[in-house]
C-alpha cells in the first residue's frame, strides 16, 4: 500500500512509526513531516489544510490509504474532498469533525443523547458571560469554542480567573469564537480512544496525560506534557459504563442527524466514584497520547486504520500485551507562552529507536545536518516496559541523553499512577 499521513507533529512521527512496522506499508508519505521522519517517510512539504495541494499530492503519488493526523485538516473538509476523489480515508468528514471543533455542537449532542457531561452555558457577548459566572462562583470552566490547539481551555479557581479568561477569548486570543462555561467536574481524568466505521465502535486503548506545563499537574494548561498507557482509572468496568452511556449514544445521535462517524474518536473523561462524565471530543488521537499508544500497538496500528477506513471493524480485535508505555514532552524554554525557534538539539544521532525506546520529533527541522527547534512542544523521548515504572526508566534514559539546554521538561510525568503502585 501507498499511505499518506498528513501531519507535522509528534502524533504523526507515532503513527508513520506504526505504519512503517507492517509490511502491508509498501510506500510511506507524510506532508509536511518533520526532521525525525526522514529516515522512516518521504516529507513532502505541502499545506496539510489545503484540499487542492493535499489531492495533487493523493493523486500524483497513486495513494491508497490517506491517515489524517490533526484536527485542522479534518475541520477544513480535507478528508470531504478525498472521498469525493476516491480515495480511501481514515478520519470523519468536516461535518463530524464539528465533534472537536465546536464545543457547543458536542454539547448539543450529548444533551439529546443524555450522554453525561458538565452544565454548560455559551455567550457570544463577554458581559452576559461575567454575568454568568458572577452568579455561578468557581471552581468554573472557560473554552474557546473553536479549535485552540489544546490551551483554549481555562479551569478558574476563582472568579477573577475566569473574567481573565472570558476577556482573553474576546480579545480574540484563539480566533473568532464564542465562549462555552462549563459546571467544574472534580475526580479523575483519563482518555479513551474508539475506532468507529460509521457502525461498530471497537475501543483501542486508554491513556492519562500532563496538561498543566509544572510538575504536580501545576501551573497553565498546554498540549500536553507527557502521557503513560494504559490508564489505572480505565478499568473494564468504567470502560464498557463510557461504551454504553457516552460513545454509543454519541455515534447513534450522529448517524440519526445524518452525519455518521468514521475515524479515532478520542474521549475526555472525568471519573469520580466510579462513574464517568464526558469532559470533551477530539476526533483525532491525542498527541502524545498517541505516542503511547502507538508504542503498544505498534504494526497492528496500520491493520485497524485500514479495517476502520473499509467499515471492516466488526472484523478486528486489538491483542494487547500486558504492557505499559510513557512519552515525556521537551518543550522549548517559555512554552505554553512566548519561546525562541531555532535553538540546536544535539545527542539525537546515537539513542535507541525501536520498540522500547523512541524520540518522536514534533516541532523541528533540519539545516545543514543540524536539529534545530521550531515549536514549542519539540520531542517526546517514549519508553515502554511490563511495568509503568520500567517504562518511566526507560522515558527518562532518554530525555538524560538529550543535549538541549533551551528546553525542559516535567520530571514527574506519571507520577499518580507511579504513587499508586
Amino acid at each position: 500500500m501507498n499511505i499518506l499521513i498528513l501531519g507535522g507533529g509528534g502524533r504523526e512521527h507515532a503513527l508513520a512509526w506504526a505504519v512503517r512496522q507492517n509490511p502491508k506499508c509498501d510506500r510511506l508519505i507524510v506532508a509536511p513531516g518533520n526532521a525525525g521522519m526522514t529516515g522512516i517517510a518521504e516529507c513532502a512539504e505541502i499545506n496539510p489544510n489545503s484540499r487542492a495541494e493535499v489531492l495533487e499530492l493523493a493523486q500524483e503519488n497513486a495513494v491508497d490509504l490517506v491517515i489524517v493526523g490533526p484536527e485542522a485538516p479534518l475541520a477544513a473538509g480535507v478528508s470531504d474532498a478525498l472521498r469525493d476523489a476516491g480515495f480511501l480515508v481514515f478520519g470523519p468528514s468536516q461535518a463530524a469533525a464539528q465533534l472537536e471543533a465546536s464545543k457547543t455542537f458536542t454539547k448539543e449532542i450529548c444533551d439529546a443523547c443524555a450522554a453525561p457531561t458538565a452544565a454548560w452555558a455559551r455567550f457570544t457577548e463577554a458581559g452576559p458571560a461575567r454575568d454568568y459566572i458572577n452568579a455561578q462562583g468557581a471552581p468554573i470552566v472557560v473554552k474557546a469554542d473553536g479549535l485552540a490547539a489544546g490551551k483554549g481551555v481555562t479551569v478558574a479557581e476563582t472568579v477573577q480567573q475566569a473574567h481573565h479568561a472570558i476577556d482573553l477569548i474576546f480579545k480574540g486570543e484563539f480566533g473568532d469564537t464564542s465562549v462555552v462555561i462549563e459546571e467544574f467536574m472534580a475526580g479523575e481524568e483519563a482518555s479513551f480512544f474508539v475506532l468507529v466505521d460509521g457502525n461498530a465502535c471497537l475501543p483501542i486503548g486508554t491513556a492519562q496525560d500532563h496538561k498543566r506545563v509544572g510538575e504536580g499537574d501545576t501551573g497553565p494548561n498546554t498540549g500536553g506534557m507527557g502521557a503513560y498507557s494504559p490508564a489505572p482509572v480505565m478499568g473494564e468496568a468504567i470502560q464498557q459504563q463510557v461504551m454504553d452511556r457516552i460513545i454509543r449514544p454519541t455515534m447513534a445521535e450522529m448517524a440519526q442527524r445524518g452525519t455518521p462517524f468514521q475515524g479515532v474518536l478520542f474521549a475526555g473523561l472525568m471519573i469520580e466514584d466510579g462513574q464517568a462524565r464526558l469532559v470533551e471530543y477530539n476526533v483525532r488521537f491525542g498527541d502524545p497520547e498517541c505516542q503511547a499508544l502507538m508504542m503498544r500497538l505498534g504494526a497492528q496500528a496500520l491493520d485497524l486504520i485500514h479495517a476502520c477506513a473499509e467499515g471492516r471493524l466488526t472484523e478486528m480485535s486489538v491483542n494487547w500485551a500486558d504492557d505499559h508505555a510513557l512519552s515525556v514532552v521537551l518543550a522549548a524554554d517559555g512554552y505554553p507562552g512566548d519561546y525562541q525557534k531555532g535553538s540546536q538539539i544535539k545527542g539525537l544521532g546515537g539513542l535507541p529507536e525501536n520498540s522500547f525506546q523512541m524520540v518522536f520529533h514534533a516541532g523541528t527541522g533540519e539545516k545543514d545536518g543540524h536539529i534545530l527547534a521550531t515549536g514549542g512542544r519539540v520531542l517526546a523521548a517514549t519508553g515502554r516496559g511490563e511495568t509503568l515504572a520500567e517504562a518511566h526508566q526507560r522515558a527518562y534514559e532518554l530525555v538524560d541523553a538529550i543535549d538541549w539546554p533551551q528546553g525542559f521538561c516535567r520530571r514527574d510525568i506519571g507520577w499518580r499512577a507511579l504513587n499508586q503502585g
